[in-house]
């Protein structure tokens, strides 16, 4: 009776997983040095993207637009207040939400990431069009991925 061949599994190199993982931890490694110098860590950069497109946001706003949970934004969130860059306060009529809104210091912060944009946009030897359509497809697989049926 012949046995049947083993199943195995996609070689590394060929899984789509590896390739985003490896890409995700290469562009955060550019990050790193430019953002240390301001003072970030890239999560608390993503937060203060967040507060300089849309002002003062609630926790709740925040987790949404970055897809975290509230349990893993209030360690940021306590960090970058104790650094003075944002302020929490508690929203008047609903004592459960908590509005977070940048400092002085923190609006100053954005000007000065704008060079830190344009030499990671360098880095990766893209084009304007080249990121806007593999965004955009990261985009769609991520939708994709959250509205799928469960594994």
């Amino acid at each position: 009776m012949a046995h049947a061949a083993p199943v195995r599994a996609a070689p590394l190199d060929d899984q789509l997983c590896f390739a985003l993982y490896t890409a995700s931890r290469a562009i955060m490694g550019r990050y790193r040095p430019l953002l240390d110098a301001l003072g970030l860590t890239y999560p608390q950069y993503l937060v203060m993207l967040v507060l300089w497109e849309r002002g003062d946001c609630s926790v709740t706003g925040i987790g949404n637009a970055l897809k975290l949970e509230t349990g893993t934004l209030s360690p940021l969130l306590k960090r970058l207040e104790a650094a003075g860059l944002v302020t929490r306060t508690r929203r008047h009529g609903d004592e459960r939400s908590v509005v977070v809104s940048l400092t002085p210091a923190g609006r100053a912060l954005e000007a000065r990431t704008a060079e830190t944009q344009l030499r990671v946009g360098e880095a990766t030897g893209l084009s304007c069009g080249e990121m806007v359509e593999l965004r955009e497809v990261l985009h769609q697989l991520s939708d994709r991925l959250r509205s799928g049926a469960p594994v």
